[in-house]
């Protein structure tokens, strides 16, 4: 990028530039390489810890006299859809031989009655299922001071003495027992462990867009999950749910710190899993990724705007974490993960402020007039230099690191698992459907994400509201009254773009189009009609729907 910028000089601007691409250049470096160990190790068949070969895990037949909860934390969910998932959970702990020393608790934090009374009802009709082989229980808090974390506090300090693990879920995780079974049996095999987490495999939408998330998350998670695992160790990142903790351990050393300061980046830390990971590292405990563990299951939002607002959310913790880089005695890793977590959102208005300037820049230098003589005196013009020997290269590679992950993913899935996704043409179709969605929403996710950037700087706190997990078909008046803004930039840019920099308009097209696109793409991906003929058609299949 230096060499093609500064052929012609440098200005002002184009430095700025070659500091934000640097930036978000080594950004996705970073997924790109994560992405390459991931695939070596799968395609190897390897362990990404001890790099041995995978070998065909076995249920434990007895677990001994260890205890282990299931605790599902829930605020204001729909309590029959809960309670349906949660009992996809029991019914397959209890098939399997050594079922035994497992409670469930479901712990809430609804504020409004009429769902309590269903939560109430719902949780009953499962008690007297699964009784007696299976306790599960329900308590709901007079206060949620603390929000999500807060709760799980309130439920250690009562009854966290009875138990040696918790396998924590969310409102919407399903978990099979055999998975269950051997997270309890790999905290017992291994004493200096302090949490488990598994990956989550999205499933049960039928939008699509919901659909699109759950093809890539099973195409790509595996790869990059694999990776991580392999250069974070034994200091990898807790993602709130899905993984089993060291009860005590958790009780010891993660208790949350209050940031100075008012919201939304000081007062309670929202995403309170990373703090969670660090401290337990900083305790001295081990906190592992195990890939091999399947049957690990979550849902994620059916649309755009639901998909975003808990993005939201996400945004104002993980920026609450960058003021957490200089605690005292944590481990490098865990300082990496806070980077990261905010960088997965900065990097969104970088982008925005690199692609913005570069505009300026290309209009400036199409519009204005060459300069043949900048150092005054010489014998020779400085005639302006094309370097297409330059540029093409520079947008090669960065097409290349940022579609190898997605390459990696389908050929590993194409070799070793392509029944799973309807076989090799419906998995390849599908495949590049999922491309062409992801460019299109992109610019739409970058714009929302700089807004959420800019919101949180300007002081604006989010509120905690009950994810929808539902799937439902946004109206065309919403979806033009949440995007109307990206529209706008999308034309404005093209506009003038093709007014005074036709040649940028070509290179920009993939940004524009995608925002001018923003209501329609907003509409149609969240129709559950077009995503149920999607699935009948065979494409964006997630593998639950297959076994």
């Amino acid at each position: 990028m230096f060499e093609i910028l500064q052929v012609n000089g440098i200005t002002l601007l184009q430095s700025i530039v070659l500091i934000l691409f640097v930036v978000t250049f080594g950004w996705i470096t970073i997924a790109f390489w994560t992405a390459i160990a991931g695939f070596l190790l799968l395609l190897s068949r390897r362990h990404p810890a001890t790099l041995t070969r995978f070998s065909a895990r076995s249920t434990p037949a007895n677990l001994g006299d260890q205890r282990t909860v299931l605790v599902m934390p829930i605020h204001n969910e729909d309590p029959w859809r809960v309670a349906d998932g949660l009992a996809c959970t029991c019914r397959s702990l209890l098939d399997q031989p050594s079922a035994q020393g497992f409670d469930v608790f479901v712990i809430s934090d609804t504020r409004d009655e009429v769902i309590a009374r269903q939560e109430a009802q719902a949780i009953a009709i499962l008690q007297r299922r699964f009784a007696p082989r299976l306790a599960v229980h329900y308590r709901r808090r007079e206060s949620n001071q603390g929000r999500k974390a807060g709760n799980l506090a309130d439920f250690c300090r009562a009854w966290g003495y009875r138990y040696d693990y918790m396998i924590v879920l969310d409102a919407d995780s399903i978990m099979g027992g055999k998975t269950v079974i051997s997270l309890a049996a790999s905290m017992q095999a291994n004493p200096r462990v302090g949490l488990i987490q598994t990956v989550p495999i999205p499933i049960r939408s039928e939008s699509v867009f919901g659909r699109f998330i759950q093809f890539a998350a099973a195409l790509h998670s595996p790869l990059l999950a694999a990776g991580q695992a392999f250069w974070q160790g034994d200091t990898v990142n807790f993602w709130g749910h899905n993984a089993i903790i060291r009860t005590q351990a958790f009780m010891a050393s993660c208790g949350l710190p209050t940031l100075s300061g008012r919201p939304p980046l000081g007062g309670e830390i929202l995403s309170h899993d990373f703090v969670e990971a660090a401290l337990l590292r900083r305790a001295g405990w081990e906190v592992h990724l195990d890939v091999t563990l399947e049957e690990s299951y979550e849902e994620v939002p059916s649309n755009i705007l639901d998909f975003a607002k808990r993005d939201r959310r996400w945004v104002q913790g993980n920026l609450q974490h960058l003021r957490l880089l200089g605690a005292r005695g944590l481990h490098k890793v865990s300082r990496l993960h806070f980077l990261f977590g905010a960088l997965a959102y900065l990097t969104s208005f970088l982008w925005a402020l690199m692609l913005a300037i570069s505009t300026v820049d290309a209009i400036g230098r199409a519009q204005g007039e060459h300069d043949f003589f900048r150092q005054g005196y010489q014998l020779f013009p400085d005639w302006p230099i094309a370097v297409p020997d330059l540029i093409l290269p520079l947008i090669g590679s960065t097409a290349t690191l940022l579609l190898m992950p997605k390459i990696l993913g389908l050929i590993l899935a194409f070799i070793q698992r392509p029944e799973r996704f309807g076989g090799r043409g419906n998995l390849l179709l599908s495949a590049l459907l999922e491309l062409v969605i992801a460019i299109l929403i992109a610019p739409v996710m970058m714009v929302f994400h700089s807004l959420f950037i800019l919101s949180v700087l300007s002081g604006r706190e989010v509120s905690w509201d009950a994810q929808v997990r539902e799937g439902r078909s946004i109206p065309w008046r919403s979806a033009i009254r949440h995007t109307w803004a990206a529209t706008l930039l999308g034309a404005i840019w093209a506009y003038a773009t093709y007014t005074w920099a036709t040649l940028f308009f070509w290179w920009l097209s993939p940004v524009w189009l995608g925002l001018l696109l923003a209501a329609p793409l907003v509409k149609l991906t969240s129709s559950l009609t077009h995503g149920q003929r999607l699935r009948r058609a065979g494409l964006l299949l997630a593998p639950s729907e297959v076994a």
